[in-house]
């Protein structure tokens, strides 16, 4: 029942925001008691840990399952944000990012430092690989780009209240830290991919 209630508030706070989501509503959607989360949670803040630690594991499973498909560098992180745009989905505007950040800096930061660490590598190993494609410039300082393009994509996420216009950020980002890498045959892949961003 634990894990149900984690899978559950997960969906729930990443459709809706971490702070629009209460524990009646979670009752009401699971069609179970109050009282049955709280056997297991304290209070929301435990649910929202436990929660992010599930989203994070899925967020890498994600990233893993296109990395498995040996996509050029450049065609890979266009699949990976159509699958975190797809993931990330909220019916309502408001970041569920934003959100955490805002009403529980604490779980925040720790997400957070979770998160730099994990994607610096991801960004690390798509870099070295679009340099093995050659669709990256050979000289680029790595650590430098990597630092450049988590600074960017966590800015935006943790700045931008608005879910729709995050991601209208985060395509625009991509775009500039590609342009910044990207050999001339790197440049022609990338205006494929901006043709159709979301395929």
């Amino acid at each position: 029942m634990k894990e149900k209630i984690i899978t559950k508030a997960s969906d729930m706070f990443l459709k809706l925001g971490f702070k629009s989501i209460t524990m009646d509503d979670i009752a009401s959607e699971m069609c179970i008691s109050k009282k049955t989360i709280y056997k297991f949670f304290s209070n929301k803040e435990l649910l929202i840990r436990e929660s992010t630690t599930h989203i994070h594991k899925e967020l890498h499973e994600t990233i893993n399952s296109v990395l498995k498909m040996n996509h050029t560098a450049i065609e890979e992180n266009f699949k990976i944000r159509k699958m975190f745009r797809e993931m990330f989905k909220s019916s309502v505007d408001s970041s569920s990012i934003y959100q955490l950040k805002k009403h529980y800096p604490e779980v925040y930061e720790k997400v957070m430092l979770r998160e730099i660490n994990e994607c610096s590598m991801w960004f690390r190993e798509n870099i070295l690989k679009g340099i093995e494609n050659g669709l990256y410039r050979p000289d680029l300082d790595v650590d430098i780009y990597v630092k450049f393009y988590y600074t960017l994509i966590f800015n935006i996420n943790e700045n931008t209240s608005s879910e729709k216009e995050a991601q209208k950020l985060e395509l625009e980002a991509l775009e500039y830290h590609t342009r910044a890498m990207a050999t001339p045959t790197g440049i022609i892949e990338l205006e494929k991919h901006l043709l159709n961003p979301n395929t």
